[in-house]
């Protein structure tokens, strides 16, 4: 696989307006008019009020890049967006080639056929999701928070962005995470996903993957699992392209991963390789932990039990929702969630609620929630959403 990173320096204006502004991608409208001093702070003061109008416009972004030969001699390019915020258009060279209406989502599409060698222009036009949540909201009334803007449920972004009980109405826009061509040859791997079954002085993994392959060949999958300890187990299977391949490892004497203050943390690093004629086509690297985890409920003499079950030890659950870090995405980084996460381990908590009106964090959150001993409650991200 090869990659053409998209991320930097971008121009943004408002559609068809008079003046471009520099732009920086991974960001957003309301962080590129903030560092171009063309908005007030809204966390100033009332000034929220004044910014909240700026998103009843439609905005644009530009940028140009460069593409060589190489990338286009792969027999797929794809264009691989991880977040785009939320109402957008986006073309290349002048083609529209993607159409996107959720925040929470990436999206692909291949787009060998519009690129050219040397330079390419990809352009981005995002709607006002004020206009369309008020216009939506005309059409048929859905009840949501009350301090928050009407008609939200109808679009799938980050609710608390259009304002909460805790937080301004700031519905910000724009490319808010990373976006990038990637080329491949034969086959890719499309998903790799991890269970374990625990028994007694031995954990069985379970590594389901699934590949995509467009050319006939023969290609072999290779799982490895790098222990805490150092040892590495591994298997070798034939690739199947479009099915699910079940790869089975057994790993003895395991070590187990604790909630804060409850024991040690140790991770297990399991990489898969997709191979061909010894040549890798593509990879995947997943740090995961070795425990169960259930939620006990039993009939007491208040009613019934609610209560995490971990390694089979009942565990008192101490922690707290995890919101929005700031409404301006673009300046959370996993430096500043480490730091809040060290915050957490450092005021004992062993939990923490991925709250329900926000967005999926990046990986490196789960990542570190494993490093510090961090049960994560997933919320689903409507559980705000409320239908008359």
């Amino acid at each position: 696989m090869q990659l053409v990173d998209l991320k930097g320096k971008w121009k943004m204006r408002r559609l068809e307006g008079p003046h471009w502004l520099e732009a920086s991608v991974p960001g957003s409208v309301y962080h590129d008019l903030l560092n171009a001093g063309a908005m007030p702070d809204p966390f100033y003061r009332e000034q929220e009020y004044g910014v909240l109008k700026l998103s009843n416009y439609d905005y644009e972004f530009r940028r140009t890049f460069q593409i060589d030969t190489g990338i286009l001699a792969h027999d797929r390019v794809v264009l691989r967006c991880e977040g785009l915020d939320t109402l957008c258009e986006l073309y290349l060279n002048g083609m529209l080639i993607l159409n996107s209406d959720n925040m929470h989502r990436t999206y692909e599409t291949d787009i060998k056929a519009a690129l050219i060698p040397g330079d390419n222009t990809i352009h981005a036009v995002f709607r006002s999701p004020m206009e369309y949540s008020l216009r939506k909201q005309a059409e048929l009334k859905l009840v949501n928070c009350a301090d928050a803007v009407e008609g939200i449920s109808h679009l799938r972004k980050a609710h608390s962005m259009f304002g909460w009980n805790w937080g301004p109405k700031l519905p910000d826009m724009g490319i808010w995470r990373s976006i990038s061509i990637q080329g491949y040859n034969s086959a890719r791997l499309e998903d790799v996903y991890i269970t374990q079954t625990h028994g007694e002085g031995r954990v069985s993994l379970d590594v389901r993957v699934r590949t995509e392959g467009w050319v006939a060949a023969e290609r072999e999958i290779v799982v490895s699992v790098h222990a805490p300890s150092g040892e590495v187990l591994e298997q070798r299977v034939s690739e199947k392209a479009g099915t699910d391949l079940h790869i089975g490892l057994g790993i003895d004497q395991p070590e187990l991963w604790w909630p804060n203050n409850l024991g040690g943390q140790p991770l297990y690093r399991v990489e898969v390789v997709l191979n061909q004629q010894g040549k890798v086509l593509d990879q995947q690297t997943l740090r995961i932990r070795l425990r169960t985890i259930t939620v006990k409920q039993e009939e007491d003499e208040w009613g019934e039990s609610f209560a995490f079950e971990v390694n089979g030890v009942i565990i008192f659950s101490t922690g707290a929702d995890y919101i929005l870090e700031d409404n301006l995405l673009a300046r959370t980084n996993c430096e500043r969630t480490d730091r809040l996460l060290q915050s957490c381990v450092a005021a004992n908590f062993n939990t923490i609620r991925v709250w329900g009106g926000g967005y999926y964090p990046d990986d490196y959150f789960y990542d570190l929630c494993y490093e510090y001993g961090l049960i994560v409650w997933q919320d689903h991200l409507y559980a705000c959403f409320i239908l008359r």
